[in-house]
């Protein structure tokens, strides 16, 4: 068991490496077909199902699916550990079925997990709570998957761009923290310090509460007309949060997803009109 998990992982990392449509550390897709965008999943089974159900990648061709932040959070085993690395399993065996089609991206709890730094969720240390699980199912070959797990989360790219002027990441750097951020990461090989404060995608993946005069700077210098975010909790599912700028949430009862033509235009106004809740896919 602990052989083929390792095994799944580092095709899923091969696979991030060699998606047709990756160019450097950001994904470009093409100008036609479909994209199924999802907020941050944090375990939730559930909608994950719906979101596979909702893309149906076997009968649609020409559809892309981004997923994010999959791991710390929802089911525990009797001891309180995370378990969704279960489900991280199974999305990374869901983009090795569809490498090109099925696109992952880093988020702040990956990196964390990575660093094996403090991520906080509901009062309880997630990094603890998951490696421990780990510890207890696989045990003498828990140090290996948990290799395995943080080559996967590193392999991730950073963002999605469509040629329509969207583009999707975990977060944006805060508003405090702009001028440290080097673009150039979406360009260059990724490296540990990356992932570190005050790296470039540490700022990247933990930012929050950007102004709308962040949001237009960052709108010119990474030439994106939209931002499309995780990250930030949305009790509803998703809002408005400046004249640029969706938050989405994939992770509870309320979450949503944003299906999108990547040969259409948008305003954020009709974006918001497309947003489909997740509880509403059987």
């Amino acid at each position: 068991m602990p052989e083929k998990i390792v095994e799944l992982l580092n095709k899923g990392m091969e696979a991030n490496n060699a998606d047709k449509f990756r160019q450097g550390n950001l994904i470009r897709l093409p100008s036609h077909g479909s994209v199924i965008i999802t907020g941050d999943l944090h375990g939730h089974r559930r909608n994950f199902e719906r979101i596979v159900a909702l893309a149906n990648l076997a009968q649609n061709k020409n559809t892309h699916v981004i997923l994010q932040e999959i791991i710390h959070g929802g089911p525990e085993d009797e001891e309180g550990g995370c378990l969704s690395y279960k489900l991280l399993f199974d999305a990374v065996a869901y983009k090795v079925k569809f490498p090109d089609r099925v696109h992952i991206i880093m988020g702040n709890h990956d990196t964390a997990f990575i660093s094996n730094t403090d991520v906080m969720k509901n009062g309880k240390e997630m990094n603890v709570a998951m490696r421990s699980a780990l510890d207890r199912e696989f045990r003498h070959a828990s140090e290996r998957v948990k290799l395995a797990i943080k080559q996967f989360l590193f392999s991730q790219p950073l963002a999605v761009k469509c040629d329509n002027g969207i583009l999707v990441c975990h977060s944006l750097p805060g508003d405090h923290y702009a001028e440290k951020f080097d673009k150039r990461i979406f360009e260059r090989q990724l490296r540990i310090n990356d992932i570190i404060r005050p790296g470039s995608a540490y700022l990247l993946t933990w930012g929050r509460s950007h102004s709308q005069r962040l949001l237009d700077v960052m709108s010119k210098s990474l030439d994106a007309d939209t931002f499309i975010l995780g990250h930030q909790r949305q009790e509803t599912g998703c809002s408005k949060a400046g004249n640029n700028l969706i938050i989405i949430a994939s992770d509870h009862d309320h979450g949503c997803v944003l299906p999108i033509d990547l040969a259409k235009s948008y305003t954020v106004e009709k974006l918001l009109q497309l947003i489909i809740p997740l509880a509403a896919i059987a």
